[in-house]
């Protein structure tokens, strides 16, 4: 898979290359067949297949199953019956080709209508653009589509699924003689609408002289669901430039034009507001999104509800930002008249979404009087509510008290006052909850150290699994038991993937990591492969990985007598309970038969 992207040359057991993830011109990316996982030594890159698939095709998880899936011809499993099951069932192949045989169409018929080919001339558009978009041309025909590709009435129900004809109304089709069907687009500018495996899912329709609507979209299909896509996501993903951010369009010209005057990272909603899972897709890739409006009535109030879906997705790490572009432009027509430069110039001048929250609020109260400003701060309650707890939602509350002039503790505290669900509630709440606890405040989630240390027998232990998983079925019930008494660093971590490998056996590293990808101290696992450890065999591995538990028995077994020695000589052995008194005789005669020449007993 790796090879088929990045030119790899044999070393040793393993290929080496130049780093497909940062500028280098001596090879330090290094892909072993063997563990299933690769690592940059100089810009710390790793993962397995999955991951080089998301990072390098910029696919999400799913994506990348479904990806390696179809290579080998394999089914993907789905949970639950939401979504779009229907374009998973055996019958979605047939949707798929259907579609991609129909904009071949589309895409064939353009050179031929000299009306289609000069909108898109004069609109600016070149023939390499126009190619690497797919952008076509439905005649100007009732059923020029069904007759092409409905002659059987199967063929007429796949057309109907796609959403590419409409079904009459009956009596009007019994007035016509019967025909029940005529074509969804028709003596429109096409553009694709492709999934991120760049197979085409629906199709948006432009008028080319005047008509209503505008812009016709298919509709809602088992392949198509509008609130997930964003036209031009696949074209940026394979762009290859360095993506850094996305910037957010409202048509497809706009999108189109952006990525010909080279901003490849411009994708267009379909005729919707940006959804949950659209920000989610987007911060699947990038850090930073742009939002570029209007500057009229209509572009603000679609940036409005731009910034009421993004709160519930706003915290630290990542940024939203606003661009209002000047009164009778678009992105299309403002990025023709003044170049990539000067456009890109606007980028670095957003505005962040919480000065564009402050600055919409502002311009509906009157702050310099305390009535506006105790408005002010009523309409941002709501809104900071929809923030998820943490770093950023504290930051954007501190900004709102500064401008009502409270102290953002006090904010809070008032804001809390309102009722459970508000901001600083829950936080509160738990302050409060801690406080009667006797824990200080601020300490009520501590987080444990996972580190195992440099070399310890606990590292030792954790390496050997990660590299040779199928070794843990070696371990037996009564020597991973007792690890429970160990306190060494990462020992957590230690019998957490014992017992996870025990249960659900594994055979090669790739696996552990992929398992492990969103777990606590998955990223150590990581690391720990990335090592040049000399780790031998798998089946040296599994005798050193019981020495090493055992080695880990001991020692929590030699602290343990140790601290009932230490209550001993304060109290006499009246300081040890019944049972504490026998598990310190066990201890002293498991140690007494560990040594030299002893019989294995003591009295």
């Amino acid at each position: 898979m790796i090879g088929s992207r990045v030119q790899l040359k044999k070393a040793g057991r393993e290929y080496k290359a130049c780093c497909p993830f940062h500028n280098e011109k001596t090879a330090s990316f290094w892909v072993s067949p063997e563990k299933q996982f690769y690592h940059c030594f100089g810009c710390g890159a790793h993962g397995t297949v999955l991951r080089f698939l998301m990072e390098h095709d910029r696919m999400a998880f799913p994506e990348a199953v479904e990806e390696l899936a179809s290579r080998l011809g394999l089914e993907v499993p789905h949970e639950g019956a939401s979504g779009a099951p229907q374009a998973r069932d055996n019958g979605s192949q047939g949707l798929y080709d259907l579609m991609q045989r129909v904009a071949k169409f589309y895409a064939e018929a353009l050179p031929r209508n000299p009306r289609a080919r000069d909108y898109l001339t004069g609109r600016g558009l070149t023939s390499d653009t126009v190619a690497q978009f797919g952008i076509g041309y439905a005649p100007d025909s009732w059923n020029t589509v069904l007759k092409r590709f409905g002659a059987a009435e199967a063929e007429r129900r796949a057309l109907a699924d796609a959403g590419l004809i409409i079904e009459r109304d009956p009596g009007r089709a019994s007035a016509r003689g019967g025909d029940r069907h005529y074509d969804r687009f028709r003596d429109r500018v096409m553009f694709p609408i492709r999934d991120v495996r760049g197979r085409v899912i629906a199709f948006g329709g432009r008028v080319i002289d005047r008509g209503e609507p505008k812009y016709l979209n298919s509709p809602e299909t088992a392949l198509f669901h509008k609130g997930r896509e964003l036209y031009g996501l696949y074209e940026t993903r394979h762009s290859r430039a360095s993506l850094e951010r996305l910037l957010v369009v409202e048509g497809y010209m706009d999108a189109v034009r952006l990525h010909q005057s080279g901003i490849p990272y411009a994708v267009a909603t379909l005729g919707t507001a940006t959804t949950p899972e659209h920000f989610r897709r987007i911060f699947r890739l990038v850090r930073e999104v742009v939002f570029a409006f209007d500057g009229d009535r209509a572009g603000r109030a679609a940036a409005w509800r731009a910034l009421q879906n993004a709160l519930p997705e706003a915290r630290e790490g990542r940024e939203i930002r606003f661009l209002f572009l000047p009164e009778g432009h678009d992105p299309d027509t403002l990025v023709g008249a003044e170049g990539r430069e000067a456009f890109e110039r606007r980028l670095e001048s957003t505005l962040p979404l919480s000065e564009y929250l402050v600055r919409e609020l502002s311009e509906q109260t009157d702050l310099a009087h305390a009535d506006g400003r105790a408005r002010f701060a009523e309409s941002a309650r709501p809104l900071v509510a929809k923030v998820p707890e943490g770093v950023y939602r504290e930051l954007l509350t501190a900004r709102i008290a500064e401008v009502v002039r409270l102290a953002p503790q006090r904010l809070q505290a008032l804001w809390a006052g309102e009722g459970s669900g508000t901001p600083g509630a829950s936080s509160a709440r738990s302050s409060v909850a801690a406080q009667r606890q006797g824990i200080p405040a601020g300490a009520e989630k501590p987080r444990g150290r996972l580190s195992a240390g440099r070399g310890s027998l606990v590292r030792q232990a954790i390496a050997r699994l990660v590299r040779f998983p199928s070794i843990a079925g070696v371990i037996g019930g009564e020597e991973r038991a007792k690890l429970d008494t160990c306190a060494e660093p990462g020992i957590e971590l230690l019998r957490e993937l014992l017992d996870d490998l025990r249960a659900r056996p594994l055979s090669v590293p790739a696996q552990v990591l992929e398992r492990w990808a969103d777990r606590r101290g998955g990223e150590h696992l990581g690391r720990l492969l990335e090592r040049e450890e000399v780790l031998g065999d798998a089946q040296a591995a599994a005798l050193e990985l019981k020495a090493t538990l055992a080695k880990l028995a001991d020692q929590a077994a030699e602290r343990r007598q140790q601290a009932l020695e230490a209550r001993i000589q304060a109290a006499g052995l009246s300081g040890l309970s019944t049972e504490e008194r026998d598990e310190f005789q066990g201890l002293i005669g498991r140690r007494a038969g560990r040594k030299p020449g002893s019989q294995g007993s003591a009295s």
